[in-house]
């Protein structure tokens, strides 16, 4: 466990710039004073907005880089640019062992192809897949992936993505045993593809594993707290994502125009306002931000591109939570388990042969 999680910042990344990542950073200070940190982008830039800042100048080392992906940039545009742009450095100062973990609101295929390429994926997982939390109606939020890195998944992709994500569950939530699901069309065992009732039938028989697998669950019961962890391929993960978001986005535009159509209902907005700021704070994006790439040899963390202080903040504070509980360990042991579980099952299968 690291006692004083070191964050590599992409200063550059985001839709604000230099200003809101490091208004950010500083935020995060506040909340977890045992934070260091290593700001990567245009020194000049990055000092003039750490007057405003000394708490955490005196906690951070600045580290220039000259370069700054784009949103337009293609993942193999950014890969050449690896060693010169903000982004390509944080995630080699996690390689290097000078950050537990890279933070970045930047384009995030690019950021997805540099720490693939760099970090390289753990022993025993095909793919990495994307995660973050989502709110519930339940006591707990819910953690879903993949959610756009891997558009088609096998069986064994979707098993490494729940011990994945159960890790993530128990390292964030403190969780026991996550309640893990895969989402599917249907809740009853003959439905869905060949790929998802495979990946069923090994998570039932997985109890030796620190997670409780319940089976399926359908995309209207994302939000119902029912599940810790929700597992499912890379496209059908970002559509629902997305539809999760965009509904979100609908249904607050509509209380807006609802509660001001007439004096009656701004009146009735007035009564109803504790209420309505608990249900914005519920919804807003900026207190769940932070999407993490699982199953590399490192931790990074991808911020929304247009996250407010508060959410750049809260995927920092995901980044050191993730760091010292050592995450990357936690999927090893687990891992590990499932290959001692098939060995021990090959060997049985041959001695009864």
């Amino acid at each position: 466990m690291t006692s004083a999680p070191r964050i590599a910042l992409d200063a550059m990344g985001g839709d604000g710039g230099v200003p809101l990542m490091i208004a950010g950073a500083a935020l995060a200070l506040e909340r977890n004073p045992a934070l260091l940190f290593r700001l990567v982008g245009d020194e000049s830039a990055i000092r003039a907005e750490l007057v405003a800042h000394p708490a955490l100048a005196r906690v951070s080392t600045v580290v220039h880089a000259s370069e700054v992906i784009s949103g337009e940039d293609k993942p193999a545009q950014a890969i050449r640019r690896a060693k010169t742009s903000s982004m390509g450095i944080a995630i080699a100062d996690v390689k290097a062992g000078e950050a537990d973990a890279a933070v970045s609101g930047g384009n995030t295929g690019a950021l997805m192809a540099m720490a693939k390429l760099a970090l390289r994926t753990m022993s025993g997982i095909d793919r990495p897949a994307l995660a973050a939390l989502l709110p519930t109606l339940g006591d707990n939020d819910v953690i879903m992936l993949d959610l756009g890195a891997n558009t088609e998944c096998e069986a064994r992709n979707l098993i490494q993505f729940a011990v994945m994500g159960s890790a993530y569950a128990r390292t964030v939530m403190s969780l026991p045993r996550p309640r893990v699901r895969l989402l599917n069309i249907g809740t009853e065992d003959l439905k869905g593809t060949d790929d998802l009732r495979a990946a069923a039938t090994t998570l039932r028989e997985a109890d030796h594993l620190p997670l409780s697998f319940d089976g399926f669950i359908e995309g209207d019961r994302i939000g119902s707290g029912e599940a810790d962890v929700i597992v499912t391929d890379g496209f059908s993960g970002n559509i629902a994502l997305k539809t999760i978001e965009g509904t979100a986005r609908f249904i607050t535009d509509l209380l807006k125009r609802a509660f001001t159509s007439s004096l009656r209902s701004k009146a009735g907005f007035l009564l109803s306002k504790p209420a309505f700021r608990l249900l914005s704070v519920h919804l807003d994006p900026n207190n769940h931000n932070g999407a993490v790439f699982l199953g590399l040899n490192g931790i990074v963390v991808k911020s929304h591109g247009g996250a407010n202080v508060s959410g750049v903040a809260q995927a920092i504070g995901v980044a050191a939570k993730l760091a010292a509980n050592d995450i990357t360990r936690r999927i090893t042991e687990d891992l590990d388990h499932i290959r001692q579980q098939h060995a021990a099952a090959t060997r049985a299968s041959e001695s009864a042969a």
